[in-house]
């Protein structure tokens, strides 16, 4: 580059090859794209998956690191990372959809999944049935011709009601469909639907994966890499891909992943434990207790019963409301996942878009508090929990 002159010196800086040695973490290769040396080599990465990087919204070295992670811990064939979970959802659903299509969900779904599916049937014409989470009989029963897509939750938000995935999937692939899954409760570490027959499984990496409420992302995993394939070239026109620092910041909270789970779980059942003796709690909803309509399901599919409940409060809405500001530890904010413990109100928030008859329908109450339990002492969450109580 001597013999350009300083202006042009400054636009191409030079780049270190790294030789002989390798860095320790996935480093972030925040770069819009690629550079190529032949054209038909760079024309020819511009249709493949599995061609040299050319873009970022194709994919991108410490993006793939991610897919290729998660990929592996859920025992999938290829992943394709996005910009959030909704953008997971919505990249598998509007790429395997199309008008006229009928798609079969589980009634118990995260609001957002919820509304994304009112949204299929009145712009696009996709029609949905819903069905329990646990019935593989009604599944059947749903079935059309123009049937397309199974959607379960492999434990449900808010009510943690726990899907018979050996079940369900198995009436999915005997009848010709395709089951989607989504781990985000569980990850990889408590469930790995793939392994009971899902074809595709997506995680909001915004919650555990990441684990540190520092990140937005989402990720689909594919069982075989047909689909995969299918999905990716909607995936680059819909635009939906992660940023590389974004990827990263999953990529390290990853590494603590195992840790993190084994603490959450703990500390869930040590609050559920109490909650559900507490003179103020009409019910807790986690699939650790023997009074969940999922616990003998649950103790056959998971190891643990993840960090997430809600429970009702006799005091319906006005007692919700009281608790929810008189916390001092646990904080008031959307999402899960992260190492501090946070509580919100469902029917306001995650699933304000639902009408009343579909709350009460999948059993949320104006009493009913969702806590995402964090990593924090015990005691210290007890005692934050009973004097709010109080």
């Amino acid at each position: 580059m001597t013999d350009y002159r300083p202006e042009t010196r400054t636009v191409h800086v030079p780049q270190v090859p790294v030789e002989g040695s390798h860095p320790i973490t996935v480093p972030i290769y925040q770069t819009s794209g690629f550079v190529f040396d032949d054209p038909a080599v760079m024309a020819d990465a511009m249709g493949s998956p599995s061609g040299p990087f050319v873009y970022g919204r194709y994919t991108n070295p410490t993006v793939r690191s991610l897919e290729l992670a998660v990929a592996g811990l859920e025992g999938g064939a290829a992943a394709i990372a996005t910009g959030s979970g909704m953008g997971a959802i919505n990249t598998v659903l509007l790429g395997l959809l199309k008008p006229g299509d009928h798609l079969i969900a589980q009634r118990s779904l995260y609001g957002g999944t919820a509304a994304m599916i009112s949204d299929l049937v009145g712009r696009f014409g996709i029609d949905v049935t819903y069905v329990p989470e646990n019935d593989p009989a009604a599944l059947r029963a749903a079935r059309r011709p123009e049937t397309k897509l199974v959607y379960l939750e492999t434990i449900s938000n808010p009510m943690t009601l726990v899907a018979d995935l050996p079940a369900m999937c198995a009436a999915a692939r005997e009848l010709g469909l395709l089951t989607v899954v989504d781990n985000t409760f569980a990850t990889a570490l408590l469930c790995r639907p793939i392994e009971h027959g899902a074809d595709i499984v997506v995680h909001s990496t915004t919650k555990y994966l990441s684990g540190h409420t520092d990140v937005v992302g989402g990720l689909a995993v594919f069982a075989d890499t047909g689909l995969y394939e299918r999905v990716w070239h909607f995936a680059i026109e819909l635009g939906a891909a992660a940023d590389p620092f974004a990827a990263w910041l999953v990529l390290r909270g990853l590494q603590t992943l195992a840790l993190r789970m084994e603490r959450h779980c703990a500390n869930a059942e040590y609050l559920a434990t109490r909650l559900a003796g507490h003179p103020a709690v009409t019910a807790v909803h986690w699939p650790g207790l023997p009074s969940h309509p999922s616990y003998e399901l649950a103790r056959k599919l998971l190891p643990g019963f993840g960090g997430v409940f809600s429970f009702d409060l006799a005091g319906g809405r006005a007692a919700g409301e009281h608790f929810m500001k008189s916390v001092r530890l646990a904080l008031l904010a959307p999402s899960l996942g992260g190492v501090e413990t946070l509580v919100l109100h469902p029917a306001t928030t995650s699933h304000r878009s639902l009408t009343a008859e579909e709350l009460a329908a999948n059993g949320i109450g104006e009493g009913t508090v969702r806590i995402a339990v964090g990593i924090e002492h015990p005691e210290d969450l007890w005692a934050d929990v009973s004097q709010a109580l109080a």
